[in-house]
């Protein structure tokens, strides 16, 4: 179901798969008076009708609540197919079904292959057809040019209306995704607005008549004009669009949110696409790099994000021209159990297979270069 209860995109798939089965029935009940007299047991064929026209039935309704398009259904679906087509072989006469006579269900056994394809897509629809064309094969004995058509129509159904399934998922998906993005604009524009009028003026107030004031208020005020910055760019910076688990995102965005007057961040001009959930971690990590740089390498420190996308990997350095870390003082942190370094980095980095390195001279500044192979993603 999509977007406040309404059917998805999927949803004229299975009403096409109901109008189907209704007129492939009635084709089939048309032939069934045409012919059962030549039948060797008319009243078989009969019964072969009825219970196509119950199943019809069941299954329509069924396979109207998506909660029960599940394997069960798919299967039972299936097998009534075959059952009621191999049934063809002890009703219609033998020597014309190997001469390519119409069986009992005719193109009623493709509504499990629909159902199949609509579910599953191309493969789970070419599975089902080979399945039911495996039947149609016993039922006439053989396979010859005069009894091909069945399975192959069947085959290409599967896989054309698998093709068309997934592809109605795969559009309901971006749809979803761009109506997130779209709301989460809306929200930040409206946000950026309220702060605009409030937020931004006050800190500029505050950094403006700090410069005028002087001493301790003139820290203030530059304090005051870096959250600006900072608030600027956070508003200013465009949502990354909502992606699925396993998707790729430009990581470029995420880490170009830390630039502030005091952060300055490179890149490539073209995308650096990571899984979301990589890109994640190596943002949070740079993050846990920049809090270090904030706390430990003095009040007058400047950082420097460079981001590299490499053939077989992306580094991103986080440089900084603080005191410099002194030798044993990470050693010494781990153990007394300050992990800032030790889990929010490096750990993160390792949990994707990538690698660390911290270089760090007192008086010459520290810089922390994260590698993350892309054979490891």
């Amino acid at each position: 179901m999509g977007e406040r209860g309404l059917p998805g995109l999927e949803w004229p798939l299975w009403r096409a798969l109901l109008v189907f089965r209704i007129t492939a029935l009635g084709y089939a009940a048309v032939l069934m008076v045409n012919n059962f007299r030549d039948y060797a047991w008319p009243l078989g064929g009969w019964l072969i009708i009825a219970v196509m026209t119950v199943w019809t039935v069941v299954s329509s309704l069924a396979y109207a609540r998506p909660e029960r398009r599940g394997w069960p259904l798919l299967g039972a679906d299936l097998a009534v197919a075959a059952a009621c087509l191999l049934a063809s072989r002890w009703i219609v006469h033998p020597a014309g079904l190997g001469v390519g006579a119409p069986t009992l269900p005719m193109a009623w056994v493709a509504g499990p292959v629909v159902a199949w394809a609509i579910s599953g897509g191309r493969r789970r629809g070419a599975i089902a057809a080979i399945l039911l064309s495996v039947a149609d094969v016993v039922v006439r004995d053989g396979f010859s040019q005069a009894t091909a058509n069945g399975p192959v129509l069947m085959i290409l159904a599967g896989i054309g209306v698998g093709h068309i399934a997934r592809l109605a998922i795969d559009a309901e998906t971006r749809l979803q995704q761009a109506m997130e993005v779209e709301a989460a604009t809306r929200e930040r524009e409206r946000l950026a607005r309220g702060i605009h009028d409030s937020v931004l003026q006050v800190l500029a107030l505050v950094q403006r008549r700090g410069a005028e004031l002087g001493g301790e208020a003139a820290e203030l005020g530059r304090l005051a004009g870096e959250q600006e910055s900072v608030l600027r760019a956070l508003v200013a910076t465009n949502t990354p669009p909502v992606a699925a688990a396993d998707a790729f995102v430009d990581v470029r965005p995420l880490l170009s949110a830390y630039a502030s007057a005091t952060v300055t961040f490179a890149a490539p001009a073209t995308p650096v696409r990571l899984p979301s959930s990589v890109a994640g971690e190596v943002a949070a990590a740079v993050g846990a790099a920049l809090d270090n740089v904030e706390r430990h390498a003095g009040a007058d420190a400047r950082a420097w994000i460079l981001l590299e996308d490499l053939d077989d990997q992306v580094t991103v350095s986080v440089r900084d021209n603080g005191g410099g870390i002194p030798a044993g003082r990470l050693a010494e942190a781990e153990r007394d159990g300050r992990l800032g370094v030790a889990q929010s980095i490096q750990g993160r980095i390792r949990d994707l297979g990538g690698t660390v390195s911290v270089t760090s001279t007192a008086g010459t500044g520290t810089e922390v270069e994260l590698t993350v192979p892309r054979s490891k993603i």
